[in-house]
């Protein structure tokens, strides 16, 4: 198993970033515009993306607030079913570190590369929004290859 690993620093306070994690308008505000469900514990959350058959459902495993979001894959690409995507937030100084990590792929494929790189994207969207209050969600996020 190989894992996707980034980590930014977000000039806010960890509440803010676990809001913009864990609240429908705050994921709409980042990743995609098209975020509905419920982000609740034990609840799923369904993300669409202007890409034929894009998206993903992510069942929320934890939530704890200023500390930690975990969501588990249950429904999209194969090569991302079963996987778990995981924020640890913690204080340093000025800034809300936020260790990414999207783990459980079963190998580093290219379209792993890819997601990799949509997901560095998207994590500057997360500062970006979190900072600025806009980010750059798709359908407006930077277009890196005909995956998109």
């Amino acid at each position: 198993m190989v894992d996707i690993l980034h980590r930014i620093g977000v000039t806010a306070s960890p509440d803010d970033v676990f809001t913009a994690l864990t609240t429908i308008p705050g994921l709409a505000g980042w990743w995609t515009e098209d975020t509905t469900g419920d982000s609740a514990v034990g609840s799923v959350i369904q993300f669409r993306f202007p890409v034929a058959d894009g998206g993903f459902d992510m069942k929320v495993l934890d939530a704890q607030p200023g500390e930690v979001v975990r969501w588990e894959v249950v429904d999209g690409p194969e090569e991302w079913i079963g996987t778990q995507i995981r924020f640890d937030l913690s204080q340093a100084g000025d800034y809300t570190i936020v260790l990414f990590k999207h783990e459980g792929w079963k190998e580093p494929g290219e379209f792993m590369h890819h997601c990799s790189t949509k997901w560095a994207t998207f994590l500057m969207s997360l500062k970006k929004y979190v900072e600025t209050g806009t980010g750059d969600p798709a359908p407006h996020d930077v277009q890196i290859s005909n995956w998109h």
